[in-house]
């Protein structure tokens, strides 16, 4: 959808139009399930994120500031939805037992042989982001998946910009290492 086109759908939306608002949904449904899906590890948790932030979207849509890009804003407000999420979660576990994770969906390719290769590559690195611990794994998410700043990362998660830095840093340490080892188990 062009710059032009959102902005009046947008302004559709918030005059209350549902069919535009479905558009805005059709456009971004699928960016919010993934940071969702990436976020919270599972598919059906994502699911539920994903219309819980539309949800939340659509009654905050007037407030929204036509100055910044919509998909910040609409991003923002599903890794703040996630992280209380996760918060929850966390306490949850505190007092119940863990429950398993589902195993991430991988992506096709048009060459079988690359498609399996790209599949190996990507199972390999989302089981390996899934195992970081969530200060880690949380953060990576939100910087490249999320496409956010330091300084936004920081806000997310009430910390410093070099706190964020240093968490990044480590996350991707672990990632290597974790990678490493699993592709030193194969060969």
């Amino acid at each position: 959808m062009e710059q032009a086109e959102l902005e009046t759908v947008l302004r559709e939306a918030q005059m209350g139009s549902s069919s535009a608002f479905g558009q805005v949904y059709g456009e971004f449904s699928t960016r919010v399930f993934g940071l969702c899906r990436k976020m919270l590890g599972s598919h059906a948790a994502a699911e539920d994120a994903t219309s819980e932030v539309f949800e939340r979207a659509y009654e905050a849509l007037d407030q929204y500031d036509g100055n910044r890009p919509f998909d910040r804003w609409i991003l923002t407000i599903a890794s703040r939805h996630c992280l209380n999420r996760l918060r929850r979660e966390r306490l949850e576990k505190r007092l119940f037992h863990d429950e398993p994770v589902e195993v991430p969906a991988v992506a096709a390719s048009s060459s079988p042989l690359v498609a399996f290769e790209n599949r190996e590559q990507r199972h390999t690195l989302l089981v390996a982001i899934d195992a970081l611990p969530e200060n880690y794994r949380v953060p990576l998410i939100l910087k490249y998946y999320g496409d956010l700043s330091y300084d936004e990362i920081a806000v997310h998660l009430g910390t410093t910009r070099n706190n964020v830095a240093v968490l990044l840093h480590r996350a991707k340490r672990e990632l290597r290492v974790s990678i490493g080892a699993v592709g030193k188990e194969e060969a």
